[in-house]
C-alpha cells in the first residue's frame, strides 16, 4: 500500500504563461540550428547542469551554454526535431525535446537524442537555469526503428 501525505498541486489553467513562450522559442530555435536565436532565449548569467554519459556538466554564462548546444546540434548534420513539450511543475518550466541528427546528403545512419530539462525563468522572462538530463546519441539500429 502506498500513501502520500502533504502533496501540492499547482493550479492549471487555460491561459499559457510568458515562461511557456521563452520554452518554445528555444526549443524552435534548436530545431532551426539558431543558436543565436537560442542565446536569445538565455539570461547572461544563465547556468546549465546537466548530466550526459561522458559525465556531468556545470557552466554558467549565455555564450557558453548557447555554446554548448551548438557543440551538439551545430555541426553540418541535417537536424529534425522528431518531438518537443513545454509544461510546467509548480515555479519549473519543464521542456522536453527528441531530434535526429543525419549525415548531410547522405543515406547514413539517423543518430537520435533526447532531452528533458526542468528551467527556472528571471522576471525578465528569460531562463536563468537549466537542469538537463540527456540520453546521449543512438543510431536508429540502437534505436530499434
Amino acid at each position: 500500500m502506498y500513501s502520500v501525505r502533504n502533496v501540492q498541486f499547482a493550479r492549471i489553467t487555460s491561459e499559457p504563461t510568458p515562461r511557456w513562450s521563452v520554452g518554445g522559442l528555444l526549443i524552435e530555435a534548436l530545431a532551426r540550428q539558431d543558436f543565436a536565436a537560442l542565446a536569445d532565449c538565455l539570461d547572461p548569467a544563465v547556468r546549465l547542469r546537466a548530466l550526459v554519459p561522458r559525465g556531468p556538466i556545470d557552466m554558467t554564462g549565455r555564450d557558453d551554454v548557447a555554446g554548448w548546444f551548438r557543440s551538439l546540434f551545430g555541426g553540418p548534420d541535417d537536424l529534425e526535431l522528431a518531438d518537443g513539450t513545454v509544461g510546467e511543475i509548480g515555479p519549473r518550466l519543464y521542456m522536453r525535446w527528441r531530434v535526429s541528427l543525419t549525415p548531410t546528403g547522405t543515406s547514413g545512419r539517423r543518430r537520435l537524442a533526447e532531452q528533458h530539462v526542468f528551467a527556472m525563468t528571471g522576471t525578465g522572462g528569460h531562463i536563468t537555469a537549466l537542469d538537463l538530463l540527456c540520453s546521449g546519441f543512438v543510431t536508429q539500429a540502437e534505436h530499434g526503428h
